[in-house]
């Protein structure tokens, strides 16, 4: 692992130069992460219990982003940041602080929000047993997700990016081992499980990398110095506005049920997955450094605009590029991924009609990541939860105008509608100096 530099200090080229270091880290470590939708769809197809998994999986991103939306590209970067450049003796206590108050409160939401998600699965599933099952293993991922997270932002902070495609790209090899192992004896059940054991390898190879190759010695505390109490004060604004936005899968999964198709909460999370590919690779390699870059540059408004509008033109007209491409060749692209064991041609054709619709969102999806972090390095956080209701309400209206004209496709274009909007609000909401 490369170390890091001095604190203060990541150029103008070492962010392109180590956004181009991960890239193929990404794609050879956490490629399974794009690849999993795929052999699901192959290993399961598309059923009932296919379809109470999808919701129930949405139902805990939502859960999880109470925790991983403290840490994955959030204030706690920037104030990281100082901590180091003004105290480093400090860092490993304000860390343990951190740790603790993650393991702490990530018991708490699996229990509290995980139990009446298993009451109400159990009372309206066909399969009471599998649902209950289910809602337990996500429960215990939710935990491992958001102790996960943490280690990401605090070794992102510290500009060990390599760390995260390495402990995640591990996790990940043993995901799909124990999905291929318990396939056959579990069905879905394999998938939280895998998922699971994953997340919890993630973290040993992660906590090994904090310890062994940044120094980094940190004991779990509960303890609440400035620096903590000023990122719960930030972190809180932004996960509100996390967790509202988080409630968009689950509306949509449940919206897909009144366009009356066998399976259609799963095809359209399909249909979604692939079109996340072109973001993901951005988001994996290129954002968290452009949030420790812009962090570092927000009381500088001359470089951080400068940063900022180079970066939305390089995202916006990559991504549209992928996307017009990716539309061009839907049909073959949808068959060579999904026609595969329980994957049947009329599901995988029907992929491909929503493909398009949830294409042209990439590119303001795009945008929209891009600004979300400038208002983060900016610790412009009170905006967020109103960002959020903006979000959640406008994704929830026209699924309900969409669904019935357009069908599962009508679900697709309400979200790439809502991106668009979403992104133009965020750059109005700038600061004019780091826009003008």
């Amino acid at each position: 692992m490369t170390p890091a530099p001095p604190a203060g200090h990541v150029s103008r080229v070492s962010m392109a130069r180590t956004a181009l270091v991960l890239l193929p880290m990404q794609a050879v470590l956490r490629g399974g992460e794009a690849l999993l939708p795929l052999f699901l769809a192959a290993w399961f197809g598309r059923s009932a219990a296919t379809d109470l998994y999808y919701v129930l999986a949405a139902y805990f991103v939502f859960t999880a982003a109470i925790l991983t939306g403290a840490f994955q590209d959030s204030a706690v970067v920037p104030v990281l940041i100082e901590v180091e450049a003004a105290d480093p003796g400090a860092f490993p206590q304000v860390a343990g602080a951190l740790l603790g108050h993650t393991m702490a409160l990530g018991v708490v939401v699996a229990l509290a929000l995980g139990t009446p998600a298993a009451a109400v699965a159990a009372l309206t599933s066909s399969t009471p047993r599998l649902a209950v099952e289910l809602v337990a293993l996500m429960a215990l991922g939710t935990v491992a997700i958001s102790v996960r997270a943490y280690y990401v932002g605090l070794l992102n902070a510290r500009r060990a990016f390599t760390a995260h495609p390495v402990g995640s790209g591990l996790g990940m090899m043993l995901t799909f081992a124990i999905l291929y192992a318990t396939k056959g004896r579990l069905g879905v059940l394999s998938i939280p499980l895998g998922t699971a054991a994953g997340e919890l390898l993630a973290i040993a190879v992660l906590a090994g990398i904090a310890r062994r190759g940044l120094g980094l010695r940190m004991k779990p505390t509960l303890a609440r110095p400035e620096p903590v109490r000023r990122i719960f004060k930030l972190v809180r604004l932004e996960v509100t506005g996390s967790l509202i936005t988080r409630i968009n899968p689950v509306v949509d999964q449940l919206m897909a049920g009144l366009a009356r198709v066998v399976g259609g909460g799963t095809l359209v999370r399909y249909a979604t997955d692939v079109s996340s590919l072109p973001t993901s690779i951005l988001q994996a390699t290129l954002f968290p450094v452009l949030l420790t870059r812009l962090a570092q540059e927000a009381r500088e408004p001359d470089d951080f605009r400068r940063t900022l509008r180079r970066t939305l033109a390089v995202v916006v007209a990559l991504l549209a590029a992928a996307s017009a491409a990716m539309i061009a060749l839907r049909r073959p692209l949808c068959t060579l991924l999904f026609l595969h064991g329980q994957m049947d041609p009329a599901g995988v054709a029907r992929i491909a009609a929503i493909l398009p619709w949830a294409l042209v969102g990439v590119a303001p999806f795009g945008a929209l990541l891009v600004l979300a972090r400038a208002h983060v390095a900016l610790q412009n956080s009170r905006i967020m939860p109103s960002m959020g209701v903006l979000n959640a309400g406008l994704n929830a209206v026209l699924d309900a105008l969409l669904v019935g004209p357009f069908g599962l496709a009508g679900i697709a274009l309400s979200t790439s509608i809502t991106y668009l909007v979403v992104a133009v609000v965020f750059w109005v909401r700038l600061p004019r100096s780091t826009r003008a």
